[in-house]
């Protein structure tokens, strides 16, 4: 028997076992269409798969590479589905993508989405991904900036674009107003603005620009940058965690036909897609270098690694909500006048329960006690 004929086998044991029968895989409602003819099945053991879209909230890199190692080995096929990964952009809103019933689903942070939802968009968060957050301010060890109240008085860069939720609200919960204590700049999406000290301080990721400065050469030295050069502020860290990457999808949709369903099979598929890469770093950082990044091999192995770190080990298993973890970061938006209110519903743990349902009959684990950070070694330009 072939691997994949495996694979079939086992997804039609795993689809009946949740109590999803796979002829649910057909006759979808809403913008999810089945396949034209049974030709375009990639799982013979689906009488037709589903097609849908997930948006992602940036380019292809290692940030989203459990979604491409769902694609590349299998999980999707296997649950009848046909998904097609969107990146993101400068221009693109990933949850009013999906509000706008352009997309299925959506990748986002918690801030950003009910936000949108506050403003009438039909979104819901239905699987949280990562568990911990990575939003860093980062300056020069010299700056004397070493907490958030240091920032009064300075020269800030920010994204925008709905990043600057997160830090915004932290600073009024520190007592320092963005809008009146500081001076924001518009901050590129590199570590320009601060290599070149045209502002004191800077945003930043644990997985992605940090990193930039760490693979950049100090011209004093010859030598790449070191953190001990670096004062970088953890929001996490300083208790202004908040809920990033989580999976979403508009309330009608998922209320109409067996669109439940197909979500439910999308999030099974991507949690072990996030478990693949778990237990492989290296393998889903040639998937992502495969659909063309810009960023290097070294870049994306400490991406990759970052982002594991981000979600394992999982407290209660992959996607599940935190709830005390929801309340932290809608309380912190509301302080810090990001939401007026709490969201009702903004969020539901059914579907999710059925995945990881899924992940479990497969063999998965799904909280990875045992997953360790490896050691990444930078080099010039993220090579």
């Amino acid at each position: 028997m072939t691997t994949q004929r495996k694979r079939t086998v086992r997804a039609a044991s795993l689809l009946a076992a949740a109590g999803l029968a796979l002829t649910a895989c057909s006759g979808m409602g809403g913008e999810a269409q089945p396949a034209a003819a049974p030709a375009a099945t990639a799982n013979d053991a689906c009488e037709t798969v589903d097609s849908v879209t997930v948006v992602l909230q940036w380019v292809a890199q290692a940030q989203f590479a459990g979604y491409y190692a769902a694609d590349a080995n299998g999980h999707y096929d296997d649950l009848c589905l046909d998904v097609t990964i969107q990146e993101g952009g400068t221009n693109v809103v990933p949850q009013q993508v999906v509000a706008s019933g352009n997309a299925q689903f959506a990748v986002s942070h918690v801030n950003k989405s009910m936000v949108s939802r506050e403003q009438g968009a039909d979104i819901v968060n239905i699987g949280q991904v990562f568990e911990r957050g990575a939003y860093l301010q980062v300056s020069w060890a010299d700056s004397g900036i070493d907490s958030l109240d240091d920032l009064a008085g300075t020269t800030m860069g920010s994204w925008g674009g709905g990043n600057e939720l997160a830090l915004y609200s932290a600073m009024r919960a520190s007592g320092v107003d963005p809008t009146t204590d500081v001076q924001v700049l518009q901050q590129p999406f590199d570590m320009s603005m601060l290599l070149n000290r045209e502002a004191d301080s800077v945003q930043a990721k644990t997985y992605n620009e940090y990193a930039q400065l760490l693979e950049s050469v100090n011209p004093e030295t010859g030598e790449l940058y070191q953190p001990e050069d670096f004062s970088a502020i953890n929001l996490q860290d300083e208790g202004f965690g908040t809920l990033e990457d989580g999976i979403y999808a508009r309330d009608s949709w998922l209320a109409e036909g067996d669109n439940a369903d197909i979500a439910t099979r999308f999030l099974a598929a991507s949690y072990m897609g996030w478990a693949d890469c778990r237990d492989d770093g290296d393998a889903c950082v040639q998937l992502v270098l495969q659909q063309g990044s810009a960023l290097g091999t070294s870049h994306q192995a400490w991406m990759m690694n970052e982002i594991n770190a981000l979600i394992w080990p999982s407290t209660n298993g992959i996607g599940r909500m935190d709830e005390a973890a929801w309340d932290r970061t809608v309380q912190g938006a509301i302080e810090g006048a990001v939401l007026t209110a709490e969201p009702v519903d903004g969020y539901r743990t059914d579907l999710t329960e059925a995945a990881l349902a899924l992940v479990e009959e497969a063999g998965y684990d799904i909280t990875g006690t045992d997953w360790q950070r490896a050691e990444v070694e930078l080099v010039e330009g993220g090579r």
